[in-house]
């Protein structure tokens, strides 16, 4: 783990981000497949981003965060166009962004008591994975009307699962959270208690 700035899979990711608002307009004005192009594009690179980091040691604190705002961004840009188009029901936006929601609100729990964002759980980076790869599936129904009666039970069948593994993600990060606010708690008043002693030894 480096604090490196300036690497492959950071620039990588970096793109990533860059393409998200390129995307998000390109299904919105119906360019279906030149935003099937930019998704390709897309995960290709995230493919080579986390092989290039871990084969040359390039990973680094920077790129630990870009690239899963990269992953949530296509995310969002894809189920809020597709809502809007109405492909997809708005109560499917309401879940995905209502689990990011809670994780941000988790995020400023573990600040108040000292602590960075949780790891990545598994879980979360498998519901992340068929979300990502499900809206796609979704936009090429729309792009190729011939292959929808394929794609499209494909592609709700990856967002259902996603969205549901999503929030079993989500629970777990609050179970998680619950528990290191707990210990938190509990070691403040040791420590108070063992400054406390330390003080009352100096004045002696």
């Amino acid at each position: 783990m480096s604090d490196r700035i300036l690497t492959v899979p950071n620039a990588l990711s970096a793109l990533r981000i860059l393409l998200v608002p390129v995307f998000l307009v390109l299904v919105l004005i119906g360019e279906d497949v030149a935003a099937l192009i930019v998704i390709v594009v897309s995960s290709v690179s995230d493919f080579l981003d986390g092989i290039i980091a871990r084969r040359f040691g390039q990973i680094t604190r920077l790129g630990q965060l870009l690239d899963p705002a990269a992953d949530r961004l296509f995310i969002f840009a894809a189920v809020i166009a597709l809502a809007v188009r109405e492909v997809v029901p708005w109560w499917i936006v309401a879940v995905i962004v209502g689990r990011d929601v809670l994780l941000a609100g988790l995020g400023i729990v573990l600040a108040r008591h000292g602590y960075g964002p949780l790891p990545v759980h598994h879980l979360g980076k498998v519901a992340t994975f068929a979300l990502f790869y499900a809206l796609p599936l979704l936009v090429l129904g729309q792009a190729f009307p011939m292959l929808q009666p394929y794609s499209d039970p494909l592609g709700w069948a990856f967002t259902l699962w996603g969205a549901f593994l999503y929030w079993w993600a989500g629970i777990l990060y609050v179970r998680q959270t619950r528990a290191v606010t707990a210990r938190a708690r509990e070691e403040a008043p040791a420590a108070s208690d063992t400054l406390g002693v330390q003080r009352r030894s100096m004045d002696d």
